[in-house]
């Protein structure tokens, strides 16, 4: 019963980790990355549909992005979708693919995305907290059921997971954070 708990509290916190991941390839840094696409949602026969649908993508350099739409009827309907989604770039088309050209940030770009990835690593540690603070309620819920010294050592578990989790969190915004900074 406390092996179920204590795993099931770890799998949310890996998802907690994961979303996080995920979080940190939309955010721009100077160097073109087709998952900073995955929100731009284009208007197609009145639907709004995820770009990753319509195109694929391809980097032939450090700084240009090129989408490949699969129906060329619709590389309007994508150029409007890209400058609607404030990502800050101007598509440019030469009637079979749209190209992204990544301009280098600025020094004010850089602190506000930083301060961005700081907030979403801030809120991934909130969620692993309150995973923690869950699934300590479950284990004091079984006081009657097994020992103390057993919720007392799953208890110690916890903490050394919820730590794991964090540093995991505190690493990959470093990483971010370096990733930014690059010039």
């Amino acid at each position: 019963m406390i092996e179920e708990t204590l795993l099931d509290g770890e799998v949310k916190m890996d998802h907690a980790v994961t979303h996080l991941q995920s979080e940190f390839t939309t955010v721009r840094t100077g160097r073109a990355n087709p998952a900073i696409m995955h929100r731009v949602m284009v208007d197609y026969y009145g639907s709004p549909t995820p770009l990753q649908q319509l195109a694929s993508f391809s980097v032939p350099e450090a700084r240009l992005l090129l989408v490949h739409p699969y129906d060329r009827s619709t590389i309007g309907t994508i150029e409007r979708a890209i400058l609607a989604s404030e990502l800050g770039l101007n598509p440019s088309n030469d009637g079979t693919v749209i190209r992204l050209a990544f301009p280098p940030l600025t020094e004010e770009r850089r602190r506000e995305l930083i301060r961005l990835v700081r907030h979403m690593a801030e809120e991934a540690r909130v969620a692993v907290r309150n995973v923690r603070r869950h699934v300590k309620k479950e284990l004091e819920a079984l006081s009657g059921e097994v020992s103390d010294n057993d919720i007392e050592r799953a208890e110690k578990e916890l903490e050394d997971v919820t730590h794991r989790h964090v540093a995991r969190i505190d690493e990959l915004l470093a990483h971010k954070e370096a990733e930014l900074l690059e010039v």
